[in-house]
């Protein structure tokens, strides 16, 4: 897991060939200006979901990870609470997963919790569990589905 101020992000472009190719997106689109929706970005292998979450509590995140696709998330309009757990530390170790849409659920609330402010984002890794979407109010953000190199 990674998180950081937005300017800093090309100090991460070397995690991941598809990085850089965020980083481009980043400097020459405004995400604030994007409807909602999913937006592709370079076939199936980079993609783009502008959301706009509904309120949620520590209690209601679910705990997910994902084996395909790394997360880049980017809280647009207000502050997101987004929990993080080793995947080796979640529960159930047999999760589901639905490969359809490469996400795993677990069970009970993350270890910790971080505010992720607009400006910042956040990175997750397939090893990375992690609860987004804590917000008192719902929160617009951007979500880079990053194909695993």
């Amino acid at each position: 897991m990674v998180i950081d101020k937005m300017e800093n992000f090309g100090k991460y472009v070397a995690l991941n060939p598809l990085f850089g190719i965020v980083a481009d997106y980043l400097k020459t689109n405004d995400l604030n200006a994007l409807e909602v929706g999913k937006y592709t970005i370079q076939g199936d292998e980079l993609r783009l979901n502008i959301a706009q979450t509904k309120p949620k509590s520590k209690e209601e995140a679910k705990l997910e990870a994902h084996r395909d696709y790394i997360d880049i998330q980017i809280p647009l309009s207000d502050v997101e609470g987004m929990g993080y757990t080793p995947t080796c530390d979640c529960l159930p170790r047999d999760a589901a997963y639905n490969a359809e849409k490469d996400i795993l659920f677990y069970q009970g609330m993350a270890e910790s919790y971080i505010d992720v402010k607009p400006g910042m984002f956040a990175i997750f890794f397939p090893e990375d569990g992690h609860a987004p979407g804590v917000t008192p109010t719902g929160v617009k953000k951007a979500i880079f589905k990053v194909k695993v190199g």
